[in-house]
């Protein structure tokens, strides 16, 4: 079944919600439904005809604007079905969890599905305008949905998504632009710009420029502030997919378009004696010259040594910050910022081992962020309409809502990288890609993992293991000593087990996807990048 449909089927959803009458929640949230499930279905399809190999299948490729060598060029390889998959998973789930959306339901499922055909788009497109366009299109609706249909400071969390997600775009848009130029002008299509030799100088500004740009919305420290505000403020489905495949366009980006088209970008500096005289000095050197120099002076020799320290500081920053919080979400939202490290590190350690590792974390770390925000936010906030940790620990949270205690802990000891689940073998193959490179930065990463057993220990005692019954909680229970507290539904539970059987199933059998990934970094587009890491 052709992959493409995976997006069609998307806009063709969002085309019929906004044809049903006003008001009919119901036949909105079954109309998402069916598109998101056909979606997956394209996608597993997919997956299930695809060859182990490093061959990249094209699956549609037309002119589209021919004067400037623009094409309609989707394609896939084994990254390209992982995050697809994922996307699938991620865009049942979440319809599962938004069951109970009544006000303007046709509104919300409309952009919900519109962010989804963006995402599935991104993930397939080989033609670097057409990734950049569906890149806009997934992010535009999310600020809709957070500014509409949030909470806790919902207008501030989506304008500071929107602009630190349109600083990033701008400045992508600048490096793929002057990659266009440099390379005559002609084509915008991945396949062929990843052939063209562009100048060592160029690469060395280009990248950074590109890769922080994408970046950005993969929540690199220190450019992750945006992550864990609009996190808080968005419904339970838009956190799911904020935290599940949102933030994994930025990781896919620096990967697919930064780091294949300026693998020179990552050589070691060069660095031009500079005069004497300061002031002189840095006038007579570029910008990027300077920067560069400024980076040496503080101990380091290449734009991978800056990023490989940038991510380990997330991952440990995340954790720490998570530790203290008191806000629920918070918990889940900081814990987001540091896996996402584990992404940005493996990406940087330019060995086989640890590339796959990051893709394999970012189809992990969408699933179970999703598991997390789901029960943060629709099992536990939406019936107790709190989120401080502080009120929910009296509450003793276990007995009241125990399907929802169950899924939490175990969705906390994947985050926790517990084997059998997916996290563990994703972030074993990136601290080993690390430790080939850079010992050091892989133990403190490792520091990093111990804080966040620590962090996600005492957040699961705080919000469900509390010290009192919860009969003596009268806000929470009727005369009878009974739960006042809503059950989780069918929906609900349908979704949990989805995720949870996601996790474990890659956890037991990992090759099911590393089959997949491995081949793709085989392929003649990533020849540059090879030889950069030296493999």
């Amino acid at each position: 079944m052709n992959l493409a449909w995976t997006i069609y089927i998307s806009f063709i959803g969002v085309a019929v919600l906004m044809l049903l009458p006003r008001g009919n929640a119901r036949a909105a949230r079954s109309v998402a439904l069916v598109a998101a499930v056909a979606g997956f279905v394209c996608a597993l399809a997919g997956a299930f005809q695809a060859k182990a190999g490093p061959e990249i299948e094209t699956i549609a490729r037309t002119s589209w604007i021919p004067s400037l060598g623009i094409e309609y060029h989707l394609a896939s390889d084994g990254i390209s079905l992982t995050l697809v998959l994922l996307t699938g998973l991620a865009a049942i789930a979440g319809i599962l969890f938004s069951w109970n959306i009544e006000h303007r339901a046709k509104e919300f499922f409309a952009f919900y599905l519109a962010l989804i055909g963006g995402v599935y788009g991104v993930f397939l497109s080989f033609d670097l305008f057409l990734l950049f366009v569906f890149y806009e299109l997934a992010i535009i609706p999310k600020y809709f949905i957070i500014a509409i249909w949030g909470s806790t400071r919902k207008e501030y969390a989506a304008m500071k998504l929107a602009l630190y997600s349109f600083v990033g775009s701008a400045m992508v848009l600048i490096g793929l632009l002057a990659a266009y130029v440099v390379a005559g002008s002609k084509t915008m299509n991945l396949l062929e710009l990843a052939r063209f030799p562009f100048p060592a100088d160029f690469q060395m500004w280009a990248f950074p420029l590109v890769f922080v740009g994408f970046a950005i919305l993969a929540g690199l420290w220190p450019f992750h502030t945006w992550a864990p505000t609009g996190h808080v403020a968005a419904p339970t489905a838009a956190s799911m997919l904020l935290a599940g495949v949102v933030m994994k366009l930025g990781a896919y980006g620096c990967l697919r378009v930064a780091m294949t088209l300026f693998p020179h970008g990552l050589d070691t500096w060069a660095i031009q004696p500079y005069a004497p005289g300061i002031i002189r000095s840095l006038l007579s050197h570029s910008l990027s010259a300077n920067i560069q120099w400024a980076f040496h002076l503080l101990g380091f020799s290449s734009w991978r040594d800056v990023f490989s320290v940038l991510a380990v500081i997330g991952i440990v920053y995340g954790a720490m910050v998570a530790l203290v919080q008191k806000d629920f979400k918070f918990v889940i939202g900081y814990s987001s910022v540091s896996h996402m490290g584990f992404v940005l590190l493996g990406l940087v350690t330019l060995n086989e081992i640890g590339l796959s590792g990051a893709v394999l974390q970012m189809f992990s770390h969408g699933i179970i962020a999703g598991l997390l925000f789901a029960v943060v936010g629709r099992m536990v906030y939406d019936r107790t309409h709190t989120r401080d940790l502080g009120e929910l620990q009296p509450m003793n949270l276990s007995r009241l809502i125990p399907f929802a205690a169950v899924t939490f802990t175990v969705a906390s000891v994947a985050s926790m990288g517990l084997p059998g689940f997916s996290g563990f073998v994703a972030e074993l193959q990136v601290l080993i890609g690390a430790w080939q490179t850079s010992p050091t930065l892989a133990v403190i990463a490792g520091v990093g993992i111990l804080v966040g057993v620590a962090y996600t220990l005492r957040a699961l005692q705080k919000a469900f293991f509390g010290d009192q019954e919860p009969a003596a909680l009268p806000a929470l229970t009727a005369g009878n000593g009974h739960s006042e507290l809503e059950p989780i539904s069918t929906p609900e539970r349908i979704g949990a087990a989805m995720l949870m059987g996601a996790a474990l199933l890659i956890g037991l059998c990992p090759r099911l996807l590393l089959d997949l990934i491995v081949p793709s970094f085989k392929s003649p587009l990533f020849d540059g990048l090879r030889k950069a890491g030296g493999w």
